[in-house]
């Protein structure tokens, strides 16, 4: 066997589905994986270790444990500006919801970023991006959705696209125009939703801009039928589809989301048994946003039992935005599915890493170490993975390995 680069000394966590919680190799005893490529070659216990593997190089992790690379599989992270000062408007009383109906919220963020360039967008993501990258992200998805017109939304794609080139780690685009009104549309919405369904997908699907299209589904974002027909449109053309459903209301969305076979519903505060039942049946991923539920002071939890009941696959992200979860660590989104939804280590562990590649479609190519699978891999100086969403505000990330590298 050719490879490239042999980790040996190490602790696995494999995140298989099968074994244990953590899929763990050995028991945890010493174990090796090798990479050839961009490829896991073999991974097992280092009394197995094939001999004549003709790797050119070997490097001893101590006992360090190795898991998958963390996937933040929903983020918003190209925007232009902040809303520092709605959260001070919030503390003094305002809701997230009042803040949205009274021009503030998405909209002042939409304002942001369309007076933004591409360059100034660029270089305002970048910082964030590097601070998933230094907690082990390999994998990230941006979203669009703050433009809200045919030039903007292309324009945040752009730059989405961008940030996977200039940084090493691989970034999954989504198109969110259906995110909320723009001004210009106040009295229109279904005007809105045919510029959602029709130019503005034609334009991102013309420069290949997308991998999958989002919308909001709530009492301050769209109906299910508008959903649905952005939808419609974004299957006609060969993209995957995710919803932001029953974040503050209960809308029908995950329901409607499983139904057109998507890839995710996410939040689901509000998500009740019939939606969860129909997420079971299409193998939709629940995608729980701990730091908005957080950061908006939300009172109603996800129904996670329900979830577990019915097999649902349970992912975790952080949610990236500058409104309701400026919260820019995986580690810590991990910590908060744990101590705010009652996940345990292993649940949130598997959240960021097999459900959360499953929920971008990628299952099949990362998200565990197996041979075959892409070689991204987060090393960490831990005596047991459940530190990973223990510890608060400590980082102990030892080594990155993106595409084996």
């Amino acid at each position: 066997m050719q490879v490239d680069h042999v980790l040996v000394d190490a602790r696995i966590a494999t995140m298989a589905p099968d074994g244990d919680p953590y899929g763990s190799v050995a028991d945890g005893a010493a174990a090796a994986v090798a990479i050839a490529g961009d490829r896991i070659a073999w991974v097992g216990p280092m009394a197995d270790l094939p001999t004549g593997l003709g790797a050119a190089r070997r490097t001893g992790l101590d006992g360090r444990w190795i898991t998958p690379g963390l996937i933040d599989c929903h983020t918003h992270l190209v925007h232009g500006g902040d809303r520092a000062h709605e959260f001070e408007l919030r503390l003094e009383g305002a809701s997230y919801e009042e803040l949205a109906r009274a021009g503030g919220g998405i909209l002042s963020t939409v304002r942001a970023t369309r007076a933004a360039s591409e360059a100034d967008l660029l270089a305002s993501a970048l910082p964030r991006l590097d601070g998933l990258i230094a907690e082990g992200a390999t994998t990230v998805e941006i979203k669009s959705g703050y433009g809200l017109s045919v030039a903007d939304e292309v324009k945040m794609l752009r730059v989405a696209r961008e940030l996977g080139r200039v940084r090493p780690v691989t970034t999954r685009t989504t198109l969110l125009a259906a995110h909320a009104l723009p001004p210009e549309f106040a009295d229109d919405p279904e005007g809105y939703i045919d510029l959602c369904a029709g130019p503005i997908l034609d334009a991102v699907a013309a420069e290949g801009l997308a991998d999958a299209v989002d919308a909001f589904c709530d009492r301050i974002g769209f109906t299910a039928a508008q959903t649905a027909r952005v939808f419609t449109a974004a299957r006609a053309r060969g993209l995957a589809i995710k919803l932001h459903a029953e974040q503050l209301s209960d809308q029908g969305g995950a329901a409607l989301a499983a139904g057109m076979g998507a890839l995710s519903a996410d939040h689901l505060e509000y998500l009740d048994e019939a939606g969860a039942i129909a997420m079971a049946r299409a193998g939709t991923v629940a995608v729980l946003l701990p730091g908005a539920f957080y950061f908006i002071r939300e009172t109603r939890l996800p129904p996670v039992d329900l979830l577990r009941r019915l097999g649902v696959p349970i992912a975790i992200s952080t949610d990236l935005n500058p409104g309701s979860s400026p919260l820019n660590s995986p580690l810590l989104a991990m910590n908060m599915a744990c101590t705010l939804f009652r996940l345990t280590p292993a649940e949130a562990l598997a959240g960021m890493t097999r459900h959360a590649a499953t929920a971008l479609g990628m299952g099949g190519d990362t998200g565990t170490i197996a041979p075959g699978r892409r070689a991204d891999l987060a090393i960490w100086s831990i005596e047991r993975p459940a530190e990973l969403a223990y510890r608060i505000g400590f980082n102990p990330l030892y080594r990155r390995i993106w595409g084996g590298k």
